[in-house]
C-alpha cells in the first residue's frame, strides 16, 4: 500500500456512495449520507455514510464541515475535526450538529462531511523538568492563549 492509495469499502445494503473529490486539486473527499434522518435545530445526530477505511499507518483521517452546509444551514460537524485514526476499521459517522432555528432533514445521498487525510509525525515524548523547559527559551507569544493575537 502507498500513501496515494486508500482502500475503502461501500456497504451495499445502505446505498453508500464512495467518498469523492469535488474537483481536480480538492483537498476533500466529499462524504454522502446513507440515512434520512431529521437534525432538529439545535441538536446534532450521528449520520452513517455507510463506507469503512484502512488508512495507512502515521496517516489520520479529518472529518470536516462543508462550507455550503455551515453558511447556508448553518449545518456543521459537531467535533469538527473529527478525527479517524489509522487502527479504525468501522464505518465513518458523522455527528451533524445544526446551529440554526430551522430543522434540517438529511436524505440519502446527500454530502454532509468531507474528509482530509493527513501525514503526521509521531515524536518520541521526553520529560523534563521545569527548568529544563525554561531553558529552552522565551518565544514573543509565551504563555499568551486564547484571544492574545487580537481580534
Amino acid at each position: 500500500m502507498t500513501d496515494s492509495i486508500l482502500p475503502i469499502t461501500l456497504d451495499a445494503t445502505l446505498a453508500a456512495i464512495a467518498p469523492a473529490f469535488a474537483r481536480q486539486g480538492d483537498a476533500g473527499l466529499d462524504l454522502s449520507s446513507t440515512e434520512k434522518i431529521l437534525v432538529p435545530a439545535r441538536e446534532h445526530r450521528l449520520v452513517g455514510t455507510g463506507i469503512r477505511i484502512a488508512l495507512p499507518e502515521r496517516h489520520a483521517g479529518l472529518v470536516m464541515s462543508r462550507s455550503g452546509l455551515a453558511a447556508k444551514h448553518g449545518i456543521f460537524v459537531l467535533n469538527s475535526p473529527g478525527l479517524v485514526d489509522s487502527g479504525y476499521r468501522g464505518e465513518l459517522k458523522v455527528n451533524i450538529a445544526n446551529f440554526s432555528d430551522v430543522d434540517y432533514l438529511v436524505n440519502p445521498g446527500d454530502r454532509i462531511a468531507q474528509l482530509v487525510i493527513q501525514k503526521f509525525e509521531t515524536p518520541e515524548l521526553h520529560v523534563i523538568s521545569a527548568e529544563e523547559f525554561e531553558a529552552l527559551g522565551e518565544t514573543e507569544r509565551g504563555s499568551n492563549g486564547y484571544g492574545s493575537t487580537g481580534f
